[in-house]
């Protein structure tokens, strides 16, 4: 892999995290009856640092629960015999809320409904927002992010590498070409 370009630093990231956590309280009304669901991996780590800040502006503590969709993707007979398989953990009931879904990337929109079906076995949300910190295009299925942290135009040659503190021991975004 080579580095083709950093599009985020740790500051940037921060100020884009907190603008996309006003933006979320700005599209909800506030947040009364919402919850937030981290897509795993990054997406769970993204979604505390949304609620972080939702709490920080006097909105109250927002649930937050993890979703892993490994078993819901599309292809999962074409992945390893061992798939990885995360937690999922939504101690919360979603029937009646306001759900909103958060992701690193999005790119085909396969992973954003696989999330997706798997929301609608759990309950039946009022609505469902997506948040991705990333939006790169290349969409194979309608699927439009209604929070946006950066949109960054990628080749299908390219990979978006997100990177969180907490998994990566830094924050920050690159592009870099696959070989």
């Amino acid at each position: 892999m080579r580095l083709k370009a950093v599009v985020m630093d740790d500051k940037e990231m921060d100020l884009t995290i907190r603008r996309m956590a006003h933006e979320i309280l700005e599209k909800l009304g506030g947040a009364q009856d919402a919850v937030l669901v981290g897509i795993q991996r990054r997406g769970v780590y993204l979604s505390h640092r949304i609620r972080d800040v939702i709490k920080s502006s006097g909105y109250g503590e927002m649930p937050c629960g993890e979703l892993d969709i490994t078993f819901y993707r599309d292809d999962l007979s074409m992945m390893a015999d061992h798939p990885m398989v995360h937690s999922t953990s939504i101690p919360f009931d979603i029937t009646g809320k306001d759900v909103v879904l958060v992701d690193d990337v999005l790119f085909t929109g396969r992973t954003v409904r696989a999330a997706l079906d798997a929301l609608m076995d759990m309950g039946r949300p009022r609505r469902v927002l997506l948040a991705v910190l990333v939006d790169r295009g290349h969409r194979e299925l309608p699927i439009h992010p209604d929070v946006v942290g950066r949109v960054v135009p990628t080749s299908r040659d390219e990979l978006v590498e997100v990177y969180v503190r907490e998994l990566d021991g830094r924050d920050g975004i690159s592009i870099v070409a696959k070989e």
